[in-house]
């Protein structure tokens, strides 16, 4: 698989992640229950970028996991890149201003860095971490942040097994 299809197939799991999320179907943990506002059943718009970050985090940390040792980082790095490029496009296709796009991926980046970090650190530490961006709860958030990361674990470790089988060619 060359680079630029895995962004595209990954770009469409973390929608497709991202809407399983909101959608409070059959997730480990609901948006109601983490508090976020809802307007008919759909978050506001910084709960949902937050939401969307941290799906999008997962993802990448996830492909950065699968490819350690085994494919080039320049290889990994095109595809993270066409994942990000297919997430932002598709944001904006569907009603993102473009002018909030360099914004949010001053957001994404900064989340990046704190959740690589808190995750350098323990589990516990990434699920306060999303939590805090995430929530308006103050309360129970030593069992929303194990809810969250059990949710980044629940997405990790179908995409490790589906990346495994997967060669990233030029």
């Amino acid at each position: 698989m060359t680079p630029e299809e895995l962004g595209d197939t990954l770009a469409r799991l973390v929608w497709e992640s991202f809407s399983d999320f909101v959608a409070d179907g059959d997730t480990e943990i609901s948006i109601d229950v983490l508090g976020v506002s809802t307007h008919d059943g759909v978050p506001d718009t910084v709960p949902a970028e937050e939401a969307l970050i941290f799906l999008m985090w997962a993802h990448t940390r996830g492909i950065q996991l699968a490819f350690v040792g085994r494919s080039p980082d320049a290889l990994v790095r095109r595809g993270l890149d066409s994942l990000h490029s297919a997430v932002f496009e598709d944001m904006a296709e569907n009603g993102t201003p473009r002018s909030h796009l360099p914004i949010f991926e001053q957001r994404v980046s900064a989340r990046y860095a704190e959740y690589h970090q808190a995750a350098a650190r323990s589990d516990a530490k990434l699920g306060e971490a999303v939590v805090r961006h995430l929530s308006s709860k103050n309360g129970d958030s030593e069992v929303l942040a194990r809810a969250v990361t059990e949710r980044a674990i629940a997405v990790a470790n179908p995409l490790r097994d589906f990346l495994e089988e997967v060669e990233l060619v030029d």
